[in-house]
Order: structure tokens, then C-alpha cells, then sequence
């Protein structure tokens, strides 16, 4: 039994869905009746499947709380305590790293928590826990040192100002902008494209207006995001791949010898081998 399941097991970065299906399935669960309470459990399902989206929520509003809660001179000496400029990153990268993904600036992050509810509890509900956090992660850290590695080549040949080296650079961006590129590949043909275009012109145009190094690195992450997803994908068709030919291998293997054992039942008996009783004298 375990077997089969193993050979039917296949990964959520292989696993696409039919978006007009989806769209078909939702407006004919908003036009059902009861679609009020469908609505409800489906959103309850939705976010218990995604209990790391749901905890990286509560804690950006626990975070946004305490900055509400002191004076405005420790939030900002908090937050620049925690961001991953030039001059943290060379001084405590690891915890700078774990730290500023975990705190906003500015009002309440009600966009953020929003997203976090809603896309990236849908991502999460697609690749699993672990997955989500992998690539979260990966894209919060991998374009973090991009980034700052850009801007340490050009705070040494004075290319941008000194004071680039200490400004305050906290969120989840980073990740959540990952998230979005890999949700690429849930999708299929058509759609698929258009999201991957739509999230380039998006953050494109935001690098050309905004030219800051944070809409830099917003760009730099969906394209840590593309990468992340093809290479999942491509490692998991290939194991894939491996799974089914050793399987195919064992059923022809296992057939054979299924036949083997056959054809020798099936075969006449000989002679018990023992001689005729006689006198022998």
C-alpha cells in the first residue's frame, strides 16, 4: 500500500491548476444558496492549511503594536537597529537577516496582513509549510545580499552617498515578492504568462520610477523567485522521472519472475526415480 502511494505521490511544484476551472467553481459557489457559509469554510480551510502565513501575520501586527506602544525616537532607533543596511549586514548579518523580516515601518500593515491571509496562504496551501518557508526565506536572504552587495560596490567607488550605508530597510518584501514569482508556476499556459508579465511590468516600472534600492530589490527578488521555481520544478519531474522508471523496472521485473514461477508449475511431472520392486536374486 505504501508503495502505491509512493508511486502516485507527486510534487506540488508538478501539480498545475485550470484557472478557469477555479473561476467556474467560485462563481458557482457564490450563486449557490448557503454560498455565505461556503464562503466561511472555505476560508477557514484555507487558513488552516497555511498556519505559517497566519503566524507571520500575528506577529508583523505584535511588532506593529510595540512600535505604537514607545516613543517615536526608540521605534526609529529600533528599526534601524533591525534593518539590513550596509552597516548592520557588516556587523551582525545573521541576526539583522532573521530580525528585520519581522517588523514594518509607517502605519498599520493592514495591506501586508492582507496578503499574508490571502496570496500567501494560498501559497502555502499549495506547496506545504516547509516549501513556503524555504522559498520565503530564500528570497528575503538572497536578495537582501544582492542588494547590499550592490550597494557596498557603490558606496566604495561613491557612486550613491555614505548615508545609504546606515538607512533603515525592514519588511517582508523581499520574501513576499519571491512567493508571488513561484505562484507562477501553480499556473498554467496563458495565465501563467501573464502573471510572470504582469508581476515584471509591475515591479519594473516601480524600479524605473522609484529608483531606490529597495524597488531594486523587489525586482531582484521575483527574479530569485523565478529561479527558485524553475529549479524546483525541474528537480522534481526529474525525481519524478527516476521514481517511475524504477517502479516500471520493478513491475516488469516482478511479472517476469510471475511468469517464470508459471510456466514451471506448469510443466509435467518425471518419473519419482526409483527402480521397479523385484526379487533381485
Amino acid at each position: 500500500m505504501a508503495a502505491t502511494v509512493l508511486t502516485h505521490y507527486r510534487s506540488p511544484w508538478t501539480r498545475t491548476i485550470d484557472v478557469d476551472a477555479q473561476l467556474q467553481t467560485f462563481r458557482d459557489g457564490v450563486r449557490c444558496p448557503g454560498r455565505l457559509p461556503a464562503l466561511l469554510r472555505a476560508g477557514r480551510d484555507l487558513l488552516a492549511a497555511a498556519p505559517a502565513s497566519c503566524a507571520y501575520s500575528f506577529t508583523l501586527f505584535i511588532t506593529w503594536w510595540t512600535l505604537r506602544g514607545i516613543s517615536e525616537f526608540a521605534g526609529h532607533r529600533l528599526i534601524l537597529s533591525a534593518s539590513t543596511n550596509l552597516h548592520n549586514m557588516r556587523r551582525e548579518p545573521v541576526q539583522v537577516l532573521v530580525a528585520s523580516a519581522f517588523w514594518t515601518e509607517g502605519g498599520f500593515p493592514w495591506v501586508t496582513i492582507v496578503g499574508f491571509l490571502t496570496l500567501m496562504a494560498f501559497a502555502e496551501r499549495w506547496l506545504g509549510t516547509l516549501r513556503w518557508i524555504m522559498v520565503f526565506a530564500t528570497g528575503h536572504v538572497a536578495t537582501t545580499l544582492l542588494i547590499v552587495t550592490g550597494i557596498a560596490y557603490a558606496v566604495d567607488h561613491r557612486l550613491i552617498p555614505l548615508k545609504v550605508a546606515v538607512a533603515s530597510d525592514v519588511g517582508s518584501s523581499y520574501g513576499f515578492s519571491s512567493i508571488l514569482a513561484a505562484l507562477a508556476f501553480h499556473l498554467r499556459g496563458i495565465p501563467r504568462a501573464m502573471w510572470a508579465v504582469g508581476l515584471i511590468g509591475w515591479y519594473g516600472y516601480a524600479a524605473i520610477v522609484g529608483r531606490t534600492f529597495t524597488d531594486y530589490g523587489h525586482l531582484t527578488a521575483i527574479a530569485v523567485g523565478f529561479v527558485s521555481g524553475a529549479l524546483a520544478v525541474t528537480v522534481s519531474r526529474q525525481l519524478e522521472r527516476m521514481r517511475d522508471r524504477s517502479a516500471r523496472a520493478a513491475q516488469a521485473e516482478a511479472e517476469s519472475a510471475e511468469s517464470s514461477e508459471s510456466a514451471a508449475s506448469a510443466e509435467p511431472s518425471g518419473s519419482s526415480g526409483k527402480l521397479p520392486s523385484g526379487s533381485g536374486r
